[in-house]
């Protein structure tokens, strides 16, 4: 339940890609959210083969119902003239130090800015990677070679910067430890 927003589903996702390969964490998931009735919608679509990859003949062409797929829902998925968007996050990190428990959390609610016209989506992803870019520019980030981005965490001044650098756009996490 998210206030301003109000109940939504969460279901597992695939998200976290390199974190489950660098951090040395026993248990870490991630879970996705959307509005009530996307799950059923998306399973109904999964279940009755809209999302096969194995081609299948139309009229005498072969067509893979994934990209039939596609074609269709992508232009309905466009954000249209008007349209405002959210982006909801939370990072909750949970474990022992030093023979304590301890949590670690960060909560960012963001929307659609009005006076920019810069969507949520674009904000929030758009921002941290200009924001990365100025932290490596200005030689604060000097790690080389293949550099996932949960790296970045490992030195505490560039996180400072990553999230001084977002506050300056509107972008905002609420950080807690318990």
């Amino acid at each position: 339940n998210i206030p301003g927003i109000d109940t939504l589903e969460a279901f597992n996702s695939d998200g976290l890609r390199s974190l489950i390969f660098t951090i040395p964490a026993k248990n870490i998931k991630e879970k996705t959210l959307r509005y009530p009735g996307h799950i059923e919608k998306m399973s109904f679509l999964r279940d009755i083969g809209f999302f096969s990859k194995e081609e299948v003949e139309v009229s005498g062409r072969k067509v893979r119902p994934v990209d039939l797929t596609a074609r269709l829902l992508f232009p309905k998925w466009q954000l249209q003239e008007g349209d405002r968007d959210v982006t909801v996050m939370m990072v909750s990190v949970k474990g022992i130090k030093n023979g304590k428990p301890l949590h670690y959390r960060w909560d960012l609610f963001d929307t659609y800015d009005a006076a920019t016209k810069v969507h949520s989506m674009a904000r929030t992803t758009g921002y941290t990677a200009t924001t990365a870019l100025r932290m490596i520019t200005e030689g604060l980030y000097t790690k080389k070679g293949l550099s996932y981005p949960e790296y970045i965490g490992q030195y505490p001044e560039c996180v400072d910067y990553m999230i001084s650098g977002l506050k300056k756009h509107g972008v905002i996490y609420k950080a807690s430890k318990e």
